[in-house]
């Protein structure tokens, strides 16, 4: 794997174009240099196997970029802004649950069903360290300043290591009341700065607060019950001061600095994955059981619009970190990435 620009990508004898826009015609130069202005919605294929996280960069050096893990062994890389492949990670020997970027989109993390998680160069698709587990991992985060990895799954642990660290070690080791399927560092409101708190959520609706510089057996500095039961998906973010958690037919937002729960939505469809529009904090996006991609208003809970592409149950969405584009994984194998006119309530489908 080498990155190239969208450009260099085109130009580069051999070049795979993996893009497929429905309905759309060819791509037409604009914006950026070195970036296409394509058609929405776009469909992402490569995939063999269901997709059940999609990740979004911060905008690097060399652009935004889009990870994704999937039930085929296979974390793949991908330009942001037109969904095209730029390369495969390859090692993991089970299905990939989780893949996340660090904060300048140089390293990827993975967690995948051969206990292991894995720290990969995202520039050249080299394996950097290899993280032993003894169960499923099904949640990988770097903390904001890159400097600590946290992992956590079927094994009923959260783990910390230290990525500057000789040999990467494990520092922090926090048992949870059950497997874990999401966690994240919790930021500073606005300024996403890092803290040294992390947020879990559990298959038993347990969502705990821990202070990774505190003693493990003072247990956690917060616990509660997500509304919902099963905690599906936990997504923190800084810009809107908001923790959204999905669980059962519901959608939770908590204020990121006290805790407090400040609104659930229910919904009709039992839901897989949320995002919360990270510029207005307005929106959301939610996807699950019904194979539609759904977008609400916050305060009312009113569905805006829905998207149907999707051939299995939506597992993944995130919103990209301008806000301009949704991307969703699927049961079918699929990425999709949606644009979504908030103000004008429609699909913006040129």
């Amino acid at each position: 794997m080498a990155r190239k620009t969208p450009a260099e990508g085109a130009a580069a004898e051999g070049a795979e174009d993996t893009r497929e826009a429905e309905g759309a015609g060819q791509p037409e130069a604009g914006g950026d240099a070195g970036i296409m202005e394509t058609k929405f919605p776009i469909v992402c294929p490569g995939h063999l196997r269901p997709v059940v996280d999609v990740r979004f960069s911060t905008k690097a050096e060399d652009g935004v970029f889009l990870v994704s893990g999937c039930h085929d062994k296979s974390p793949m890389l991908r330009w942001a802004d037109n969904g095209d492949w730029i390369g495969t990670f390859e090692g993991h020997k089970g299905a990939v649950w989780s893949a996340a970027f660090n904060s300048d989109a140089t390293r990827v993390a993975t967690g995948g069903g051969d206990f292991s998680a894995r720290l990969w160069d995202a520039v050249n698709g080299d394996l950097i360290h290899q993280f032993d587990h003894k169960h499923v991992v099904k949640t990988v985060e770097f903390s904001p300043d890159d400097e600590r990895l946290l992992t956590g799954g079927s094994e009923k642990k959260l783990r910390v290591f230290n990525l500057k660290a000789e040999g990467m070690p494990c520092e922090v080791e926090i048992n949870a009341p059950a497997p874990i399927r999401k966690a994240s560092w919790l930021l500073e409101n606005g300024s996403g700065a890092a803290t040294n708190k992390i947020i879990l959520g559990c298959d038993d609706g347990a969502v705990q607060v821990w202070d990774t510089k505190k003693d493990a057996s003072a247990g956690p500095e917060r616990e509660w019950k997500a509304p919902g039961g099963r905690v599906k998906d936990l997504e923190v973010c800084a810009s809107q001061g908001t923790i959204t958690i999905a669980a059962g037919k519901q959608v939770s937002f908590y204020d990121l600095k006290s805790l407090e729960l400040r609104k659930t939505v229910d919904l009709t469809i039992d839901v897989e994955g949320a995002s919360l529009h990270p510029i207005t904090g307005k929106h959301f996006v939610a996807g699950g059981s019904d194979l539609w991609v759904h977008f609400y208003d916050v305060e009312t809970g009113k569905e805006l619009t829905a998207f149907k592409g999707h051939h299995g149950p939506v597992f993944c969405l995130r919103y990209r970190p301008d806000g301009e584009v949704v991307a969703s994984g699927s049961e079918d194998g699929t990425i999709r990435l949606w644009k979504y006119e908030a103000d004008e309530n429609k699909a913006a489908e040129e």
